[in-house]
């Protein structure tokens, strides 16, 4: 009995006019869910190198970041009171509660200063809140006796950020001498905004908490 042969046959036509190979192929596009984070720059502040720089505003409104942070194109002498306090707590006792030599951690903190503000070759940066007037003023008179041109730059911060700020660094103030900051910070705010400089200054930067979040550069002229 003989046997008809048979031959492959064709796959029939895709009505659609597609080949069936193609047909299930998935496209797979990786879409962002968000726009890559570009990081905002650290503000620039351009100082003489015979300057005296305070960075002022509430405890907590991010003063020392900015500090910590700091960048310049030239020798600066960098001073927080924490240098001076964390000094201490290596040879004072454990249990001693900060507010028994706080004034002491002050007094050395302004000394050191004026010792820099004197004999340091570039400039001298400060961390002071400096929201009552008598401590500007004093500023003003460190710099004007070493000769230093006078630069503040207040920082602004809202004072519930201010208050989480002292927190997180562990170095939380009396309630009532931070309600007393916000007073005067408050007060000082609302002056510089209206364009005021406060006597003494020759330069004032008004900045606020996430603007130095990043940091800060100072450009060094001779």
């Amino acid at each position: 009995m003989r046997t008809a042969s048979s031959k492959p046959r064709s796959p029939a036509p895709d009505p659609s006019g597609q080949d069936r190979s193609t047909r299930n192929l998935v496209l797979v596009v990786d879409i962002p869910d968000s726009p890559p984070v570009v990081a905002n720059p650290p503000p620039t502040v351009r100082v003489g190198r015979r300057s005296l720089v305070v960075l002022a505003g509430l405890p907590g409104a991010g003063k020392s970041t900015a500090l910590g942070k700091l960048r310049a194109d030239a020798s600066i002498s960098a001073l927080d009171s924490e240098q001076v306090r964390a000094r201490l707590r290596e040879v004072l006792p454990d249990r001693l509660p900060y507010r028994y030599y706080r004034p002491v951690v002050h007094l050395a903190h302004r000394t050191r200063i004026v010792w820099f503000c004197l004999t340091a070759p570039g400039p001298v940066v400060a961390h002071e809140p400096a929201t009552r007037a008598t401590t500007r003023a004093l500023l003003v008179v460190f710099g004007w006796l070493s000769g230093r041109q006078r630069v503040l730059v207040w920082l602004h911060a809202d004072p519930r950020d201010a208050l989480a700020g002292q927190q997180q660094r562990g170095r939380l103030i009396r309630r009532t001498s931070f309600q007393r900051h916000v007073q005067r910070a408050d007060r000082m705010h609302r002056r510089l905004r209206g364009g005021a400089v406060p006597r003494g200054w020759q330069r004032v930067h008004l900045l606020t908490r996430d603007d130095v979040a990043p940091g800060l550069r100072l450009d060094v002229r001779a």
